[in-house]
């Protein structure tokens, strides 16, 4: 089984190219919707959160808007969040992993928003990065609720730079052309790997 790596900064278009895998019947593994779900009521890293910044709870649930006050540029905070959750996320990606190894897929992919920045490309065979331009980027960053330059620029600030994601790329897919040349570049990209027969995944060690 191959372990895809689908990542891009912020604005980039990774949603809409994860919508896109799944289209073409991948399972993806997002990286986010696990924590929505370890902070939401009665998510397994509730009761830890709650300990490391009291009062950032509501009816069994993390107030994301509260703890994202909190820890938002605290580099001190932000590390103390990722202690708690980034164990718990790995968890849930392993028990992934496991289940589409068990039901014999081809081909999965790990959605991960900051994959180089944590190191995740170790666990991938290959890793796609999605790209736009950044008039384009910025247009869609500043559309968001709650989005200010000042924000847009501080995520930027914890994300590697967009060329050296390029950089590091297996493939980089330019979303700026459009959904359907967008599609078609990962159609493509999913029938090299399903083609590729010799690929082995790094996790097999691990987990098997």
């Amino acid at each position: 089984m191959i372990i895809l790596g689908l990542t891009g900064s912020i604005g980039m278009g990774k949603s809409t190219a994860a919508s896109m895998l799944r289209a073409l019947r991948l399972p993806v593994h997002d990286a986010d919707a696990a924590v929505h779900a370890l902070l939401g009521k009665g998510g397994k890293a509730v009761g830890a959160v709650e300990a490391a910044f009291p009062g950032v709870t509501r009816a069994g649930a993390v107030d994301r808007k509260a703890l994202g006050a909190r820890v938002f540029g605290q580099p001190a905070e932000l590390k103390r969040l990722e202690a708690i959750l980034h164990p718990l996320v790995r968890g849930a990606e392993r028990a992934f992993i496991n289940r589409c190894r068990h039901a014999r897929h081809d081909v999965v992919v790990l959605d991960i928003p900051l994959l180089f920045e944590t190191g995740g490309e170790k666990r991938c065979d290959a890793v796609i990065v999605v790209t736009a331009p950044q008039f384009l980027q910025s247009q869609r960053v500043m559309k968001r609720p709650g989005m200010s330059p000042a924000r847009f620029q501080q995520i930027l600030g914890q994300q590697m730079p967009d060329r050296e994601k390029r950089r590091r790329a297996d493939w980089v897919v330019d979303t700026g052309l459009g959904r359907r040349p967008t599609l078609a570049a990962l159609a493509r990209i999913v029938g090299q790997l399903k083609s590729d027969r010799s690929a082995r995944s790094k996790w097999r060690s691990a987990i098997d």
